[in-house]
């Protein structure tokens, strides 16, 4: 029974980090040593400063482990479910845009993967609605990635 499901796509949510950080050099050198030392990689990367702060939101391959390096190197931070979506180029952009807006679902924030498989265009995608967003975009033929596609 549990060889079925070996090979079937985890389509379960991805997790994307957000770390509190005071707006100060080295503080993301420090987050990325600390994960790279855990074998933990970076796979999506955004930063949003302010005067005092840093948010600075990724999405990694081993979510898991860097929940354990977050807290052992105490850096405040949240997890949210993400949608992470491939896409074949960037005019695939206006399609995702598109269907979100139909089924009027609002999009809070995208950012790009730093690294895909195969050389394909990755997205995260923060909305309003998580499954909703990730299950109208499937049905209109966008690739949802789901934990499994990310891992390394």
């Amino acid at each position: 029974m549990g060889s079925e499901t070996v090979n079937e796509p985890d389509l379960g949510a991805v997790r994307q980090f957000s770390i509190f950080v005071e707006n100060k050099v080295g503080r993301l050198h420090e987050l990325v040593e600390s994960l790279g030392q855990a074998d933990v990689h970076i796979m999506a990367l955004c930063l949003v400063d302010t005067t005092d702060s840093t948010i600075i939101r990724i999405v990694v391959d081993y979510p898991e482990r860097a929940e354990e390096v977050l807290n052992a190197h105490r850096f405040a931070h949240d997890a949210v479910p993400v949608v992470a979506i491939e896409l074949q180029s960037e005019a695939q952009l206006k399609d995702v845009t598109g269907i979100l807006l139909k089924a009027e679902i609002n999009i809070h924030y995208v950012y790009p993967f730093l690294f895909r498989p195969n050389g394909r265009y990755g997205l995260v995608v923060r909305t309003e609605a998580q499954e909703l967003a990730a299950s109208v975009l499937q049905q209109h033929g966008i690739t949802v990635l789901g934990r499994n596609d990310i891992a390394r």
